[in-house]
């Protein structure tokens, strides 16, 4: 218990408290009001001096910023010319956003970020890196060849209340591209990569070649790929039989590319709000629409998971890269020989990362790419890196095995309090509500606006079945339904459901309209419908309805 005057009981509404019992801090107990807070202290005071000591920035990612640990979710969207990036955008947020432009030839030619702005307008990438309010400061070190390709829309939209997205420019083929783009294409996504919540790769089923600037683009990504989800788009242009090709040889590609263990998770549709072309398959469209939606709008529950999770990641190649540097600088000669021995160093990284591995158990997962390290070391000095300091290690070890975990408790508490917060608006409202809620009038909701009872049309032939199970007044016993109902060959844990959605009165018999009722709830399920968790009032049989 706290004692009085102790400092969690100097502080307001300190719910969201922890004061850390661990000997070595005594003198300064940690007191974080919100997960952020804690992420951004734990950082500034335990992994930054590591990154700072080991020039971790030069190597792999800049420091991290207050911004980075306020900012909204943000989705990124990457993929070739004309996929249909910038209308997807708009057709979340169901309006125009300053700077779009659509078009079957590469338009998009800056990286937009859209997001939420009091009035309408466009901030250039040189203003953008210089406020403080804004998580893209950093990306100043990708000059001005960048900045003039970068911009922030925005726009008073209640999807962009809770959300951001950032369109990119439409990867091309060729090396020529590569080069006149004047910026490294690959670097400057991976640094977005590595700040935002959710990466949509967007594929047209029209053109699936993957190009060499797309598949180094999704090389880049590598280390987020449960950031990763795919959109199959503009699937409506083309018939079935040809969609399975299309989806399969996807599949091919991607897992060529994508080095993951699972298969990446593709989602099939046409994200645009016009009339489908081919119609034959928008019960799919719909249902995949409805999954992508759901994960977009879980981002700002899971925001705070998210920057926990990219947070620990840091630590981790934080950890190795001090490892790298102070063997490099264990490795070099005092006086003599120093431009020689570098390339040697240089040339055999892959058996120093090998002997890190073994000395200190580290996984090989871990380590950053061994031919990207080899280049950035090719312009380094050597001789100002720093040998191993324990200490410095230790303290993120320290963070990683403590104070992480008592974050992690916070974030559930965090995600208790606020349950309902989603994406709303735009896109996302249209499939909420009405008769065009996904999965509205099918299945078990079969009838529901319907004045009759839907079980009644096909009641006639139950009743044959019925009457020839003996029942004895009016009602069949358990034992004689299974009989009946086992025909469907549904295993038990699914007929054991229809039972008890279909004994209304829980008597543990099933009079003539029960049992048509169960009936009725077998086909919905071997249509491949869901079954409700509890009956919907339009399928209580009428004769236990209450009168009122």
């Amino acid at each position: 218990m706290e004692q009085p005057g102790t400092a969690a009981s100097r502080v307001p509404g300190s719910m969201f408290s922890w004061v850390s019992k661990d000997a070595r801090r005594k003198k300064e107990p940690e007191l974080f009001q919100t997960v952020s807070e804690g992420l951004r202290q734990l950082y500034a005071q335990k992994l930054l001096p590591l990154e700072e000591h080991y020039r971790f920035h030069e190597f792999h990612s800049p420091a991290l910023e207050d911004a980075d640990f306020d900012n909204k979710p943000m989705v990124l969207l990457v993929g070739q010319y004309s996929t249909g990036k910038t209308t997807f955008i708009r057709h979340l947020i169901e309006q125009d956003f300053p700077g779009m432009r659509i078009g079957p030839e590469p338009t998009t030619d800056s990286f937009i970020a859209v997001m939420h702005g009091p009035t309408e307008g466009v901030v250039p990438g040189n203003a953008l890196v210089v406020d403080p309010r804004r998580p893209f400061r950093k990306l100043n070190a990708f000059g001005n060849a960048f900045l003039n390709r970068f911009m922030c829309a925005q726009l008073p939209n209640p999807v962009l209340d809770s959300i951001s997205i950032i369109d990119t420019p439409g990867i091309l083929s060729g090396e020529k591209q590569r080069i006149s783009r004047g910026y490294d294409f690959a670097a400057v996504l991976e640094w977005f990569a590595e700040r935002v919540d959710r990466i949509i790769l967007l594929f047209d089923a029209h053109k699936l070649d993957i190009s060499d600037e797309f598949s180094e683009v999704i090389k880049a990504l590598k280390n987020h790929e449960d950031k990763i989800r795919v959109v199959l788009n503009k699937a409506d242009q083309i018939e079935t039989q040809q969609l399975m090709r299309v989806y399969g040889a996807l599949m091919w590609s991607l897992g060529k590319i994508i080095n993951t263990p699972e298969v990446v998770r593709v989602y099939i549709g046409s994200f645009w709000s016009h009339p489908l072309l081919i119609p034959d398959n928008r019960k799919l469209f719909e249902a995949e629409e409805q999954d992508l939606f759901k994960d977009i709008q879980s981002l700002p529950r899971n925001a705070a998971l998210r920057k926990l999770n990219d947070l620990i990641k840091r630590a981790r190649l934080a950890k190795v890269h001090a490892y790298i540097i102070s063997s490099l600088k264990k490795e070099m000669p005092n006086v003599f020989g120093k431009e020689s021995k570098k390339k040697e160093l240089v040339n055999n990284l892959g058996e120093i990362y090998q002997k890190i591995e073994r000395e200190h158990q580290i996984s090989p997962g871990d380590f950053p790419s061994l031919r990207k390290m080899q280049e950035l070391l090719q312009t380094q000095d050597f001789s100002k890196f720093q040998a191993l300091k324990p200490k410095l290690l230790d303290t993120v070890d320290d963070m990683l095995a403590n104070d992480i975990a008592r974050l992690m408790v916070m974030v559930r508490q965090e995600e208790s309090l606020m349950p309902s917060q989603a994406v709303k608006g735009g896109a996302f409202e249209g499939t909420m509500n009405g008769p065009f809620g996904h999965g509205y009038g099918e299945g078990a909701g079969e009838g529901i606006d319907d004045v009759e009872w839907v079980v009644g049309k096909d009641k006639p032939t139950y009743d044959e079945i019925f009457y020839t199970l003996s029942p004895v007044n009016g009602k069949i016993t358990g034992a004689n339904a299974k009989k009946e109902m086992v025909k469907s060959k549904l295993p038990n844990t699914v007929l054991g459901k229809i039972w008890k959605l279909a004994d209304v009165d829980k008597d543990g018999l099933l009079d003539d309209e029960e049992f048509a009722l169960a009936n009725h709830l077998i086909k919905v399920k071997l249509e491949g419908h869901e079954l409700p968790a509890d009956l919907p009032p339009h399928l209580i049989p009428p004769s236990k309805r209450r009168h009122e």
